[in-house]
């Protein structure tokens, strides 16, 4: 089973994401503290990473970047999201997200991108 691990610091949102993932046989971790996301990483090895960029404090951005540069993570497939649509075109090329999601989004699009980067990785 594949496994997802999804950031946010919206607890409502994670419940949703969780749902429709695990209805979708996925096996699905959350996160609602970005300051943990290495940890879980290292404790859950997920196939995927679904990451908010606003998480309080602290800058989706930023954590994505962090992902994409280190040796053990940059593998991992990572969509972006966020209810500022126009995102998508400040990111550095090799530390950019895989894919970029925005709020509301409709559940068949968002499965769409999630089996998109599942099956590319």
């Amino acid at each position: 089973m594949q496994r997802i691990l999804a950031v946010d610091d919206n607890e409502d949102i994670l419940e949703v994401l969780q749902l429709i993932l695990e209805d979708s046989d996925y096996e699905v971790e959350t996160l609602s503290d970005g300051h943990l996301l290495f940890d879980k990483i290292k404790a859950h090895r997920p196939d995927l990473i679904l990451l908010d960029i606003m998480l309080g404090n602290m800058d989706g951005r930023e954590l994505c970047k962090d992902v994409k540069s280190r040796k053990d993570t940059h593998d991992i497939p990572i969509i972006l999201i966020s209810a500022s649509h126009n995102l998508a075109d400040r990111f550095i090329p090799g530390n950019a997200p895989n894919d970029f999601l925005a709020k509301p989004f409709d559940i068949s699009e968002l499965l769409k991108k999630v089996h998109t980067q599942l099956s590319a990785a």
